[in-house]
């Protein structure tokens, strides 16, 4: 050290006013460095940032379920520079006996820091002694001359490596030796995960289920717990019965007429006949509405279903679903409300809870009787295939699965097959006017939708069926033809109400239309083999289920028309009228598939049923007086010999 450079003094609180009295003045270390100006100038950034430039950016993983390489968005920009694994054990445990420091061993360590800091200021020279002890408060002689014992840890725990002092949990866990580990390796098949996540969504299921059924068993026991004593459902079946009893009792002469009755008139009229009026079934909330459908149960012959919506489509609303018995005509069985008019039902003949509903909407519908409630089990929505105008026809197919059709005015006639959850539905047909259409431009083909009216599958071949359109056409149609028609038959001048096959000779079927018109077809003939005009728009006609060439039909102006071709070819051998035809109008007719019975519908939300007498169901004698052959085949070679009689005529078979 040279003579000019004076030694460094200590750093004391007074040489602060020394500094002070020359704020302006600026200290400038002797080991600085000289920059110029445009160096001063000069700004030098630097960026931190948490990415780390070494990391990849294109990784790429194969993704098993997809069964192709992805490229992964996210990588890990983290980098463990250090790792240190501690350990804290308890002051009371037996392990840390051998480590706890003595009360002894902290003393001595206080003493010890005591006598450095002595020794330390009585070597600092007399520069110190000048300062004087009063003018350092904090100096290292104060803290020697402090008695007062350092407090280590006032804690029962042990400071091991530790800057910070927490506090201790409630529970303290010990730390022991790691689990043995091993190495494994294995390959992994596509079709092994795939059976492993079948196997999982079986679980799934399963454990649904028995939640499902626990759920039912709690809902049912809970039932049980809040039904109060005095519930009438527990004497629901016996108050039905009751109720028939009663009604069986008021209505003693009905049910005689109904089982017993025959009309001794008809001995003295030899090709006329009549029918008895019988019940009459109203119910309250729906006599506003009409009586748009009407279908028998054919397991449970007294048992039939009711359609209630409007033919005014300027006044369209709510509809109803009812269904009656003929053991109790004062009130309905079942009654389901539906936000839309209900225009077709139709119960499936094996199975005869399930019934299928066309609405005005567009919507179909499966009902479950055996269930509670007034929801439909099944229904077609937007994205399932709901029809987008009128359904005017349902009809259940004779298969084993369980198929019904619907036919609308939109043209489509769609196949609907009841899965587990939903309806699945795929389009038959679509109704066109013309399928030989010349191409458009640019090799578009302008091909017009009709509108379907009415159908009805052949009843003893499963793929065949036929449909009446609102232009006055039927079209006979099979389902492994989904583009053409079989054949166009211009069969009426108005829309085609219902067309219907014989249920017993597989080539003759019947039409009906607002025209005024009857006709029966020939399946090989382009005209009609029989033509009766009404003098009124005929809403229905249906064939009976014991004959061949009986059949009824029902017109507006409240007459019930019953025909038999044996008996007479040319007019109706019963024409009475059921209601008052001023104001109310028949929609609909239907026999009954056992007994001597039809019921019709009105406009007024009533349904009216009707005995034939004896000479409107009486078997055609043969030679000699005797009865002719029952069965299938007799029901086919009458009708085959009425037919044979206008084939002689001059028609060209096609």
């Amino acid at each position: 050290m040279s003579k000019d450079q004076a030694p460094a003094k200590p750093y004391k609180p007074g040489n602060k006013k020394k500094e002070d009295e020359d704020p302006g003045k600026l200290i400038k270390p002797p080991d600085q460095l000289e920059l110029s100006e445009t160096e001063l100038k000069e700004e030098i950034t630097r960026t931190l940032t948490a990415k780390n430039p070494h990391a990849p950016e294109n990784l790429a993983h194969y993704k098993f379920n997809e069964g192709a390489y992805k490229v992964t968005t996210v990588v890990n920009h983290m980098t463990v520079h250090f790792v240190i694994e501690g350990c804290l054990e308890h002051q009371d445990m037996d392990e840390d006996e051998s480590q706890t420091p003595t009360e002894e061993l902290s003393e001595e360590a206080s003493r010890e820091e005591g006598e450095d800091s002595e020794e330390e200021g009585s070597g600092d020279g007399g520069e110190e002694e000048e300062a004087g002890e009063d003018d350092i408060p904090d100096s290292v002689a104060s803290k020697a001359n402090n008695d007062e014992p350092k407090c280590t840890n006032q804690f029962n725990f042990i400071e091991r490596a530790s800057q910070t002092l927490n506090n201790p949990p409630e529970g303290r866990g010990c730390q022991t030796l790691p689990p043995p580990r091993c190495n494994y390796y294995a390959t992994a098949y596509q079709w092994d995960i795939y059976d492993v996540y079948m196997a999982e969504l079986q679980k799934q299921e399963m454990m649904k289920e028995k939640q499902k059924d626990s759920d039912r068993d709690k809902t049912k026991k809970m039932m049980l717990i809040e039904t109060p004593s005095d519930d009438v459902t527990k004497v629901s079946k016996s108050a039905k019965l009751l109720e028939r009893m009663v009604n069986q009792n008021t209505f003693n002469e009905v049910a005689q007429d109904f089982k017993y009755f025959e009309d001794a008139a008809d001995e003295y009229r030899e090709q006329e006949g009549t029918v008895l009026p019988l019940w009459k079934f109203t119910y309250d909330k729906a006599k506003m509405m009409c009586v748009t459908a009407l279908c028998w149960n054919y397991i449970y012959p007294d048992f039939f279903g009711v359609g209630l919506g409007s033919y005014d489509f300027s006044k369209q609303g709510r509809g109803m679903i009812l269904f009656y018995t003929l053991k109790n005509s004062t009130y309905p069985e079942y009654i389901y409300p539906t936000g839309s008019g209900v225009l077709t039902i139709d119960i499936h003949k094996k199975n005869s809870y399930l019934v299928a509903v066309g609405f005005y909407d567009g919507c179909v519908c499966v009902y479950n009787l055996m269930n509670k409630g007034h929801e439909p089990e099944y229904k077609s929505t937007v994205n399932n295939g709901k029809h987008t105008d009128p359904v005017w026809q349902v009809r259940w197919q004779n298969d084993k699965s369980l198929n019904f059709f619907s036919l609308s005015s939109d043209g489509r006639v769609v196949s609907w097959i009841l899965s587990k959850k939903e309806l699945l539905f795929s389009d038959a047909i679509r109704l066109v006017l013309d399928y030989s259409v010349s191409d458009g431009p640019e090799g578009i083909q302008n091909l017009t939708a009709a509108s379907g009216t009415s159908f009805d599958f052949h009843p003893q071949i499963e793929d065949l069926y036929i449909v009446g359109t609102e232009e006055g056409k039927i079209h006979k149609c099979s389902k492994n033809y989904s583009n053409q028609y079989l054949k166009t038959f211009d069969a009426h001048n108005m829309a085609v109400d219902t067309v219907k096959w014989n249920p017993y000779h597989p080539k003759v079927f019947i039409s009906c239309s607002s025209d005024w018109t009857v006709k029966i077809w020939d399946l090989d003939y382009n005209t009609p083999m029989f033509t009766f005009e009404l003098n009124a728009s005929v809403g229905d006609v249906g064939w009976a289920p014991y004959s061949s060439t009986v059949f009824t039909a029902v017109t507006t102006d409240g007459l019930v028309h019953v025909f038999d071709l044996v008996i007479n070819k040319f007019q109706a051998i019963c024409q009475q009228p059921v209601v008052n035809k001023k104001k109310t109008r028949l929609t609909h007719i239907e026999f009954n598939p056992t007994n001597p019975v039809v019921i019709v519908g009105d406009d007024r939300g009533s349904v009216i049923s009707l005995k034939l007498s004896p000479n409107l169901r009486k078997k055609p004698k043969g030679k000699k007086g005797r009865d002719l052959v029952e069965g299938p085949e007799a029901e086919v070679a009458k009708m085959e010999k009425l037919l044979s009689l206008l084939r002689d005529l001059e028609q060209s078979p096609v």
